[in-house]
């Protein structure tokens, strides 16, 4: 019997299902790069060439390792362009009795998987993806009955089930939560260490050339190219963030400065998203370099907390409300993605700062996505299916799963509110205390109205303004709206103008 193993882009773990009781004499590992992935948005040129790139890097080393690889490159003038036709393929071309793979983390692959068994007449063995702490049954078994699914809650759960940072029953510390104490702005005489990099090598420069020649068009700069490809140098990222970094990560998570992008967080999400690293693993050393005396408490539980409680958090909301979430527009958000979004050329500082570093790196930390970037687009009524894309085009860890609830949830509260107890909305004075972009800035951050007035000051109220019907019965939202209440109707007049100046601006002459 010849079996089948495919392994999908972000399915590189040796330890992924589909491997398991591999026969090496006899099983095909099927790998495959197509055209269908790399434009159903198009990606950033970093990503393609990432992920290309570590897929080859995986492919080699499973053939070193004695595996039976077919590998199919982009510019195979044999290739098909779908998972399903190569799949085809590889059936006709080596007589494949059956087909095994780790389920998809993506719907729209997982509803084409589903479709082979019928479409291609081979079986076809689906099985869980065990690099996840926690199934999609698992959660909903643990939704089932809540009125609100928080995730401080969830979190609690997985510290106890995989016993990390806990003294018995207990969190380390006496809390569950330092959150509260990573909240600092920034200081003078911060000294961030530079990012691990990883020199591109031979195969890393072939993807590089591909990736140039048939993606020229593709948002982005393709070099220079620093990503770890191997899971050696997948590893080494880690390490050096723990050694490096993660001292400080806590102070200064949602801390911006101009100039640095990487601050002192992990960059580890490409890596941990396409199966480079694990999670647990990832979680472990943190607590580790707790326990070594290395780190604070503070600094690790944050960490920890994003890798054990909100990425497996929002992935189990993903699964559980797909496909509809796709669709959700709870604000009925309608406007264009300003120009800006793709050339930063915009006179707010903080935006043009935050999409500049898009554009070179394919990255920017949490709070340049969530309160600059997210925000924007929030307060703006920017579309939520334009925002989505965006996001999922631009960022080198961008899949569905994590991207859709994280922006459609956290960032634009598209879905009413089932992940985010609110709107994370702010004015200019919030940017102002955790970054050093109001400086370097056209506008005034201190001026609340007219043409010298920071946008983000008037697009916050006239948000709430317009979405008073939806979100005025929210009890985190008393104190706005009670302000909003004694507000004069002539500022509320100034409000509706600065607005639309603002979009007069934006959509005629390209720039705000």
């Amino acid at each position: 019997m010849t079996t089948l193993r495919m392994v999908l882009g972000d399915q590189l773990s040796t330890t992924i299902s589909a491997l398991e009781g591999a026969d090496k004499r006899n099983d095909i590992i099927l790998m495959c790069e197509v055209i269908d992935e790399a434009t159903y948005v198009k990606h950033h040129k970093k990503k393609i060439a990432f992920l290309f790139s570590a897929m080859r890097h995986f492919a080699d080393d499973l053939s070193k390792d004695g595996f039976q690889v077919r590998y199919i490159r982009l510019d195979d003038p044999e290739n098909t362009g779908s998972f399903k036709t190569e799949v085809a393929r590889a059936i006709t071309a080596l007589g494949v009795d059956r087909i095994i793979v780790t389920e998809p983390n993506e719907y729209r692959v997982f509803a084409d998987i589903k479709t082979w068994v019928t479409d291609l007449g081979t079986p076809v063995e689906i099985r869980a993806d065990h690099r996840f702490l926690c199934h999609a049954d698992e959660f909903q078994a643990w939704a089932k009955g809540r009125k609100q699914l928080r995730m401080e809650y969830f979190y609690r759960l997985m510290r106890r089930k995989y016993n990390i940072l806990m003294d018995g029953d207990l969190p380390l510390g006496g809390q569950w939560n330092y959150d509260a104490e990573n909240r600092k702005p920034p200081k003078n005489g911060l000294d961030v260490p530079p990012p691990f990099h990883s020199s591109p090598d031979h195969i890393t420069q072939e993807v590089i050339d591909l990736v140039s020649q048939r993606f020229a068009t593709h948002f982005g700069d393709l070099l220079p190219f620093h990503f770890a490809t191997t899971r050696k140098d997948a590893l080494a990222v880690l390490h050096h963030f723990i050694n490096e970094r993660l001292p400080l990560f806590g102070d200064y998570q949602d801390a911006m400065l101009t100039n640095e992008p990487w601050m002192y967080h992990s960059h580890i999400s490409f890596y941990l998203n396409c199966g480079l690293l694990l999670p647990l693993e990832c979680a472990q050393a943190a607590e580790q370099s707790y326990h070594d005396g290395h780190a604070p408490l503070n600094a690790v539980e944050g960490f920890i907390r994003q890798i054990i409680g909100w990425r497996e958090y929002v992935r189990g909301i993903y699964w559980m409300q797909m496909p509809n979430y796709a669709t959700a527009n709870y604000l009925e958000a309608q406007n264009p993605l300003p120009a800006f979004f793709w050339n930063a050329q915009t006179k707010m500082n903080c935006l043009r700062q935050c999409i500049t570093e898009t554009k070179e790196n394919a990255y920017a930390h949490h709070i340049q996505r969530l309160m600059v970037i997210g925000n924007f687009a929030l307060i703006a009524g920017i579309d939520p299916d334009k925002v989505n894309e965006w996001f999922l085009i631009v960022y080198a860890d961008a899949y569905e799963w994590v991207e859709l609830p994280n922006v459609s949830g956290m960032i634009l509260f598209a879905d009413g509110g089932y992940l985010a107890s609110k709107p994370y909305a702010a004015s200019g004075a919030y940017i102002n205390k955790m970054s050093d972009y109001c400086k370097g800035c056209s506008y005034n951050v201190s001026v609340k109205n007219g043409p010298t007035a920071c946008p983000f000051n008037y697009l916050y109220w006239d948000f709430f303004i317009r979405n008073q019907d939806k979100l005025r019965g929210n009890p985190r939202l008393n104190h706005t709206y009670a302000t909003l209440a004694k507000m004069d109707p002539v500022k509320q007049a100034a409000i509706s103008d600065d607005v639309t100046r603002f979009w007069k601006d934006t959509l005629t002459n390209g720039l705000s």
